[in-house]
């Protein structure tokens, strides 16, 4: 009987581990939203953005407030501008960070 508990006390642990483990790895959307944001020069300059695929695409009234680095510090792998464009590869990223963004508007 003093064995059983000790296991049940084990898996209980185990699983309070494992669950910590995978929250820890899941990235805070809202903060990744906040931050983008922030880098592209706040909300003031951002003029249009969508989604496409694994792409977010945005339209800026000065490109000159962008912080790429900061961009990529977040998790773009990629970052094209084309005028007053930028086209942000954020892979599975980009939608839950629209989807945020609309929210935020």
């Amino acid at each position: 009987m003093e064995n059983t508990w000790q296991y049940i006390l084990i898996i209980v642990v185990a699983i309070i581990i494992g669950v910590a483990i995978i929250k820890s790895k899941q990235k805070d959307f809202r903060l990744e939203a906040n931050k983008l944001i922030e880098y592209l020069g706040g909300k003031d300059n951002i003029l249009n953005y969508e989604t496409n695929k694994s792409r977010f695409i945005v339209e800026l009234k000065d490109t000159k407030k962008v912080n790429k680095e900061g961009i990529q510090k977040i998790g773009a792998q990629g970052i094209v501008e084309i005028d007053n464009q930028l086209k942000i590869i954020l892979g599975e990223q980009a939608q839950k960070i629209k989807k945020y963004i609309d929210a935020l508007k």
